[in-house]
């Protein structure tokens, strides 16, 4: 059986000069209403435009503006993961502020390769974004640096603008929090709980601000502390529980992890091996991602007000500053780590 064919050829794509026609102004003027012009157009022919553009269905050709302009309306997010509920946070921060400026994210994820985010970059420079944003860690020995600086160079060349998040292996602006610093205070609030003994967790991939963070609470601690890199994720870090030695597990009295994920990670491991959290092993972690809410018992964590990381990063974005930030993070203390009795 013959399938019928149909004869109606494809609409074509309604252009800025229907609209025009259908509002019975030049396209000059069309063009000023629908694609953001600065010049003021009489209320009476913007409404007349508006209008035309809605019954006819049109839709502004983005890539042609970008091309006009040299830039476009977005921001381009480059993150690690969109899996992890600290990238996932972020970028539900980010997109609501540009918002208010009238801007839109677009999220690429690198999956922490680094050929991935020179690849990823080269990409959107064809693209024309308002700015890149690289969120994340970079590596404590980045492999291809000098090509991810030489293609973000090129950008800004071109009137583009880079900014990173909590990274400082590259030489441009960069909004951080103090990692380093939030982890030893940390540690040092959880020495005064009286806390002696902690295993550190690590990240198996040598990334530069979670080693800061394995530093800073070691340094803050002062009692004895085992440092170990599980693989970077929930998955590794409870695996790495489940399969330590039945000796280290009796003796553990508090684990910190670099991320809250991998906090959550321990706990379903060391629930895995019939340990109570926190009677038997108190347990930390870094970020105090939103999902934390959900945690029983309350995990104590280091939080990162990501509210004002991404409002300093668009300002960034749209504004030249030619210097960094430091947003402050703090320790927040829960019930996973009471007070020691001893």
């Amino acid at each position: 059986m013959v399938e019928a064919q149909s004869d109606a050829a494809p609409r074509r794509p309604v252009t800025l000069t229907d609209v025009a026609r259908h509002a019975g102004v030049s396209q000059p003027t069309a063009s000023r209403v629908l694609n953001g012009s600065t010049r003021t157009v009489a209320e009476d022919y913007r409404t007349r435009v508006l209008q035309a553009a809605r019954e006819l269905g049109y839709t502004p050709n983005l890539a042609a503006q970008a091309i006009a302009r040299g830039t476009s309306g977005t921001i381009a997010l480059v993150i690690g993961g969109i899996s992890d509920p600290y990238f996932s946070a972020m970028a539900a921060a980010l997109m609501k502020q540009a918002e208010t400026y009238g801007l839109r994210v677009s999220i690429a994820v690198t999956d922490r390769r680094v050929d991935r985010e020179l690849e990823l970059v080269r990409e959107l420079r064809g693209q024309q974004p308002r700015a890149i944003v690289l969120a994340g860690t970079g590596y404590v020995d980045p492999p291809n640096g000098d090509e991810l600086v030489a293609e973000l160079r090129r950008f800004e060349e071109t009137g583009g603008k880079v900014v990173l998040i909590s990274r400082t292996d590259l030489p441009f602006e960069t909004v951080t929090f103090d990692t380093h610093e939030g982890a030893r205070e940390l540690a040092a609030e959880l020495a005064t709980l009286g806390y002696r003994r902690a295993l550190v967790l690590g990240s198996g991939t040598p990334l530069l601000s979670m080693q800061q963070r394995v530093d800073g609470f070691v340094e803050g601690f002062g009692g004895e502390t085992t440092v170990a890199y599980p693989e970077f994720s929930w998955e590794g870090t409870r695996e790495y529980i489940r399969h330590l030695p039945d000796d280290e597990l009796a003796a553990l009295e508090l684990v910190f992890a670099i991320t809250d994920d991998m906090a959550l990670g321990a706990i379903a491991g060391l629930r895995d091996r019939g340990r109570r959290i926190p009677q038997d092993v108190a347990v930390a972690g870094f970020d105090d991602i939103t999902t934390l809410r959900d945690v029983v018992p309350p995990l104590t964590t280091v939080h990162v007000p990501l509210d004002q990381v991404a409002e300093e990063t668009v300002r960034r974005a749209l504004d030249a500053d030619g210097g960094g930030r430091t947003v402050p993070a703090h320790p927040v203390i829960r019930a996973s780590t009471p007070p020691v009795r001893r």
